[in-house]
């Protein structure tokens, strides 16, 4: 027998083994979108009448939903923390308390692990006592690939008192990129228990989603690589560039999903024309369908690397022509950028938006769009404007005034770069839903910053 596989039978465990050695008191990081634990968290939440004062961290949970929130409906043991405020901690926050956000600039997120113990004055993480994922088999060389996320993963199992992997035969092979994949070395137990990985349905989108799309796609050249980030409009853009005659792009991006896979089977995105990471498309964590999950399976077109590389703006300033689209949910008079929360109301997460804002203005050639539809329809069937005078006290502003770049709604695209107060206001009043123009207008007058001279087509 090698070594690999002796320390594997060594370090075998059950789920309920592993999870009984939890104790009251400790904190523990449960995997984040795909590789987050299922066997173990299920095992722990069994546990829920043993233990008190157990913290959980979570990110973008994906399903099954988690059982401690199943079992310990009102948080009285389990205080569940997510690291991007996914749909499910929306809706369970409602309903449960010890539910809660932990904001996230996801390019310098790897840090809170590496710096707590090199430098613990200038960092405030808590140290984890356990960290468990769900990974691929163990290969022939002893190593467990983390398949669909590499975010923060290899740091926040390397940190934590203990490391465990939990095996997952449907989780795809991604290969790197760096930071990848962890050594049985390194593990200190491994659950073989199985479970299915999530798909993520694909959004599709609509007929102002196309509208936007057509508004951004002037900004894209031959050449350029593209960040997308989630939802109906990313994934109407990547449709519509398969039917372009763009060709030699490049992709660099947080999240991998189906447009990605559209453009390059296609052949419009071969990454021939980049300087960093040539002719591979990167990538740290993907979401999708077992479509877009197969694909990926050893496709070395793809290079799956850690978020301090991905996201970091210092290494997105290198990429020549860098174009980083995003969305929104409101934007005011001051041009500031709303993507996360309404009023109180936590909503989504800032995850890497600003790194690729910020990134992607110093990239020679680059820019940053942020994108979404002028109006909102409730349920009730009431429309209000997205571009607002202010926000609602409570709404958190994720992209400052000074970094925001281009605004587009289905109305068209501006640049806010280098304008004074009231010239801003003008610009993103001539992309506003017509319906709520002069409201806005006389808003930006209470504000005083307005000209009379000032001209809305």
């Amino acid at each position: 027998m090698s070594n690999v596989n002796q320390m594997y039978k060594e370090k075998l465990r059950t789920a309920a083994e592993v999870a009984k050695m939890v104790k009251s008191g400790e904190w523990l990081d449960i995997g984040m979108f795909n590789g987050k634990s299922v066997a173990f968290e299920r095992e722990l939440a069994n546990r829920k009448d043993e233990l008190r004062d157990i913290v959980v961290f979570t990110g973008v949970s994906m399903l099954p939903v988690p059982q401690m929130l199943m079992k310990d409906p009102m948080g009285e043991v389990f205080t569940y923390v997510d690291y991007h405020f996914s749909p499910l901690s929306r809706i369970v926050q409602e309903k449960r308390n010890n539910v809660f956000y932990s904001p996230t600039q996801f390019g310098e997120s790897e840090e809170w692990f590496e710096l707590k113990y090199n430098d613990p004055d200038k960092i405030g993480t808590d140290h984890r006592d356990w960290t468990v994922y769900r990974t691929t088999p163990m290969d022939k060389d002893g190593y467990f690939n983390f398949g669909l996320q590499n975010g923060i993963t290899y740091v926040q199992m390397l940190s934590a008192k203990k490391c465990v992997v939990e095996i997952c035969s449907e989780m795809p092979y991604c290969l790197g990129g760096t930071r990848e994949r962890i050594h049985i070395s390194d593990v200190d137990f491994v659950i073989e228990e199985d479970s299915p990985i999530s798909e993520m349905a694909n959004a599709e989108p609509s007929d102002i989603d196309r509208k936007i799309a057509q508004h951004v796609l002037p900004h894209i050249k031959n050449g350029d690589t593209i960040q997308l980030g989630i939802g109906g409009m990313p994934n109407a853009l990547g449709q519509i560039i398969c039917e372009t005659d763009l060709k030699d792009l490049g992709g660099h991006t947080e999240m991998l999903g189906e447009a990605y896979m559209g453009m390059m089977e296609s052949g419009k995105m071969n990454n021939k024309k980049k300087v960093l990471d040539k002719d591979k498309t990167v990538y740290t964590f993907a979401a999708g369908t077992k479509k877009l999950y197969n694909w990926m399976d050893h496709n070395a077109a793809l290079a799956s690397y850690n978020v301090h590389w991905v996201n970091n703006p210092i290494n997105l300033s290198r990429i020549d022509n860098l174009i980083s689209i995003n969305q929104a949910l409101e934007v005011d008079l001051y041009n500031q950028v709303s993507a996360e929360s309404s009023g109180f109301k936590q909503i989504s997460g800032n995850g890497g938006m600003l790194d690729f804002v910020l990134g992607a203005f110093y990239s020679k050639g680059g820019r940053s769009l942020i994108c979404l539809p002028s109006t909102h329809t409730d349920k009730q069937g009431n429309v209000t404007s997205r571009i607002v005078p202010s926000f609602a006290t409570g709404t958190i502003t994720t992209v400052p005034r000074q970094s925001t770049n281009f605004i587009v709604t289905e109305y068209g695209s501006i640049s806010l770069k280098g304008h004074n107060t009231w010239k801003r206001a003008e610009l993103i009043i001539s992309i506003a839903h017509p319906d709520f123009r002069e409201e806005l207008i006389k808003a930006a007058e209470e504000r005083k910053i307005w000209r009379k001279t000032n001209k809305i087509s």
